[in-house]
Order: C-alpha cells, then structure tokens, then sequence
C-alpha cells in the first residue's frame, strides 16, 4: 500500500491497514511538529532503486532471453523507452492525479509538474508522527507506475509497432494505471486520526476502494492486474504471431532469463518491503514473506512440472518464483510467514494452469505469459490475503487508529468481498481503457509490423539494430 503526505486529514476507524502496533501506538499524536526520519529516508530511496533494478536490467532480460534471437533488442529497447516515458509523465502529471486529492477515482492537477513539491516537502507513512521527504516518495511512486507499462509488452511481444506501443502507453497510463492507483491507494494519512468524526470526514477523501478497506499492500490489483488485464487485451488486438502452434519459439538465452529472474526476485524486496515506507518490522515482515513466498512458489511450480512433464525446467523453476512474487505482494505487510509458505506453494500451482490450461481456454498467444502469471498470480494472492491477514491464522489483522491498536473483530468473508470488489473495478477499468485505447491506435498507427518485418524480427526492422553480430 501507498500512502499521500500528510496535509489533510484521517481516515474510518477500522480501514484494513497493517498492525504495526508498536510505532502506530508509541508515535507522536497529529499536533508534533512533522520531521522526516533519516533512517526511513534512506530505506525508501534504496527500495525505489531497487524498484528500478526489476526493470533496468531486470525485467528487460527476464523478457528478452525468453523471444527469439531477432527479437532480443527490440524487448530491451521497449522496456527501456517504457520506463523512460512514463517516468517523464509520472513528473508532469501522473504523480499528481494519482496522489492528491480529488476525488473517489482520480485525484488533482494541484501538483503538476511537481509544483509545490520541494527539498522540504513531507509525506506521511503508515504512522502517526513519522514522515519521510516527498521528493523520494515520488520516485518511489514513480518507479511502480514505470514497471507496470513495462510488464504488459510480454503479451504481445516479437510483432508489435514501437510507435504503435508508445501511443498506447501514454493512453493507458492516463486513464488506466493513474485511476486505479488512485482508487486503491490513495487517502491523507493517519497523522489527523484523532476521533471517530474526524475519521468519518477524511473516508469520503480516500480512493473509492481504500474507502472499502482493500488491501492491496504492494501492488496486487495495482500493478499486475491491471498489466495483464492490459496485455491480455493487446494479444488479442495484435493477434498471434506468425507461425505460432506450427514453428519453434523457443526462448533464445535461457541463461538472461534466469539473470533477469534473479534481478527480480532481488529488486522485489524494496517492492514489497518499501512499500511500508519505513524501516520497520512490517518492512521486515514484507522482506521475509517476499523471501519465503518466491522460494516456495518455484519449488511447487518445478515439482508440478516435474510430475507432469518428466522433467524440471529451468524456465519452470523460473517463472514460478515470478509467480510467488506476484502472488505475495498485496498480502505480504498482512500475512504471517505461515500464510506466505501457502501462498507461495499455491501460486506455483495455479500459475502453471494459468499458462497451460487456461492459456488455451483463452486462445491468445500470450507470448511471454503476462496474464497467465500476472493476472492469475495477482488474483489469486488478493483473494488470499483477505483469508491468512486473519490474526486467526497468524496476520496482522486491520489497524484502528482512533484506540491504536488492531480492531477486535476480523471476516474473511467481508475482507474477502472487499477484495473481489477490488479486482472486478480493475479488470473493468483497465478493460475498457485498454480496448478503447488498442482499437484507437489500429485505425491510426496500426498495432502490428508486416508480415516481413516480423519474419525478418523486430531488432533490424524496427530498430536498425542487432542484439547479436555473429
């Protein structure tokens, strides 16, 4: 989860936030003067590089070992581009309309092009009293909204348009990722909690579904639904590759996928344990579960794979730690490490069907398996969380900052509904900006390269350029 610097004012009683008792209840009440811890502030700024370590390398090799050889740098050169574009729009508006207030479903332009954000601006974490400077949650903020474009391109990878993709990005980005950002993380912070009233004015300030109480700790719904739903969509308007089901395409380098992998895996922990935006023991309970989660996933997708197949893969054992990954992230501040083992064991699983079985159901050359793990993986660890954050089962429970201390009663079925909430006005939003967006870009740009670019690959056709001079 994600939180606005904290200029306004509080939230419902018992909205479903991590317990971290010991600074909620031990913290300075809303009327101390607002300093940022150093210790947090270099936390957050080694979490968002870390961030953009799971793009740049990481993810671009994780993508680009697994396309054909003349197709290598095209994927790198996307990723690069992605994450470059929306970094620029992040600063001009992105950060603005996802994380002022405004209302429900989008924020302000209060703060375009950063204005009114300085060297002294604060922004509020999970506790009253504790602030980091804004200026690193920004890039924080930023690095998420950054990796997310970037996961969509797996989708329909080896045969899309640069210009064509571009296009598309800044139109999803605006009226996709930055709505959905805001309705599920936004809200003004805990430092004005003071009372039951005062609470009740901030709910109607808060995104649509934080008002719900959604939990989404680090990007379940956010980030990898919404890119798969994205992606998932684009597979069908670029259409299948030429010669998919009758020719070979293997991956080119497994050995950069598994580098990319790994890069992941690492830069995930300032993913997920950032994401509590203190250096803390929520931070280490979401560094351990992201730790335990991965590990387990890979080990059950292998031993499936094993099973079925009559042999482990590297590329299985892979992709079901990227599984874990995605599957751990909205639960991992929540959970305990027994609810992150059952995660993790089950994402394996279920992302294998997801890029076996439901694959074919959904007859979409999904190139590089963005929906099959991202969006199975994030639905699947959304609707989990609501069932392990029961302090029943070993979670946090919801925190009541008005009594500062976690609400005597938990329902996994009502958290449960919550999280369905969360994840239908997701697929629907993404949905329908992504298809308004792709169909846009086709009667204008054209979404796909001709049928000799694609044979002769994307690197020279598109680029000019080669991975490999052999």
């Amino acid at each position: 989860m994600k939180r606005q610097w904290l200029a306004l004012g509080a939230l419902v009683p018992t909205l479903s936030l991590p317990a971290f008792a010991e600074e909620a209840a031990t913290a300075a009440a809303s009327t101390v003067a607002p300093i940022a811890v150093k210790g947090d502030d270099a936390f957050l700024m080694m979490s968002a590089a870390f961030v953009i370590l799971m793009s740049l390398p990481g993810l671009a090799l994780f993508y680009g070992g697994l396309v054909r050889k003349k197709n290598m740098l095209s994927v790198l050169m996307q990723v690069l581009t992605i994450f470059s574009l929306i970094t620029v729009l992040w600063v001009i508006y992105g950060y603005s309309l996802a994380f002022t207030e405004g209302n429900a479903f989008i924020g302000s332009l209060s703060k375009f092009f950063l204005q009114g954000v300085t060297p002294d601006s604060l922004a509020g974490t999970w506790s009253k009293g504790i602030f980091i400077h804004e200026f690193i949650y920004v890039v924080f903020q930023g690095a998420f909204a950054a990796i997310t474009g970037c996961l969509i391109i797996g989708a329909f990878a080896e045969r899309v348009k640069f210009s064509a993709l571009l296009v598309f990005v800044v139109v999803w980005f605006t009226f996709a990722y930055l709505p959905i950002a805001h309705i599920v993380w936004y809200w003004d912070g805990p430092n004005g909690y003071t009372d039951a009233e005062a609470a009740a004015a901030a709910t109607a300030k808060a995104g649509f579904m934080f008002q719900k109480g959604a939990l989404d700790f680090a990007g379940g719904t956010v980030v990898h639904i919404n890119a798969a739903i994205a992606g998932l969509i684009g597979a069908y308007f670029v259409g299948k590759r030429r010669g998919v089901g009758r020719e070979a395409m293997h991956p080119h380098s497994l050995t950069m996928t598994m580098i990319g992998a790994s890069l992941l895996w690492f830069g995930w922990f300032g993913f997920n344990a950032g994401s509590s935006l203190e250096a803390n023991g929520v931070a280490g309970l979401a560094f351990i579960n992201t730790w335990v989660a991965t590990a387990a996933a890979a080990l059950s997708w292998m031993l499936a794979e094993w099973v079925l197949k009559s042999h482990p893969s590297l590329l299985g054992a892979a992709s079901g730690a990227i599984s874990g990954l995605v599957a751990i992230t909205p639960a991992c501040g929540f959970v305990g490490v027994g609810g992150a083992l059952a995660i993790g064991l089950t994402a394996g699983l279920v992302c294998l069907w997801g890029v076996t079985g439901l694959k074919r159901l959904l007859g979409a050359d999904d190139a590089l398996d963005v929906f099959g793990v991202h969006g199975v993986g994030g639905i699947l660890g959304a609707l989990l969380t609501a069932v392990f954050a029961a302090p029943s089962l070993g979670g946090t429970g919801v925190w009541d900052y008005v009594s500062n201390g976690v609400a005597p009663e938990y329902s996994i079925a009502s958290q449960l509904w919550i999280q369905a909430q969360g994840i239908l006005i997701t697929v629907g939003i993404c949905g329908l900006v992504s298809a308004a967006a792709y169909k846009l870009v086709d009667l204008t740009i054209g979404l796909r390269v001709d049928d000799e670019q694609e044979v002769v690959g994307l690197d020279l056709s598109s680029h000019g350029e080669r991975a490999y001079y052999d």
